[in-house]
């Protein structure tokens, strides 16, 4: 079963931009403070590389569509909350199919 981005009181970055992350958006992510290709064991994060797809923090993925790297979104997997940061026809505009 394929999963989707969900928020709640605990998700104070409000990750529900459900994202395919591109090698582009991965370093820029990591030189705003926030390295997620590095492995974390003690968070049990993998660390990502490019095609995984990951709930990313609305407003990150707005900073990087203004900084021209925002990744392809997987809508259908998008929480509505996403609409509260991003414009529903950029989100759709970076749309990917997921298999």
């Amino acid at each position: 079963m394929l999963g989707f981005c969900t928020t709640g009181g605990q998700d104070m970055g409000m990750h529900v931009v459900c994202a395919q992350v591109t090698e582009e958006f991965l370093q820029y992510t990591k030189s705003q403070g926030n390295d997620l290709s590095t492995p974390a064991p003690y968070f049990s994060f993998p660390g990502l590389k490019p095609g995984d797809c990951w709930c990313l923090c609305a407003a990150r993925w707005q900073e990087a569509l203004e900084a021209g790297v925002a990744p392809p979104v997987v809508l259908e997997a998008t929480h509505a909350r996403a609409l509260e940061a991003c414009n529903l026809a950029d989100l759709q505009k970076y749309r990917v199919i997921r298999n």
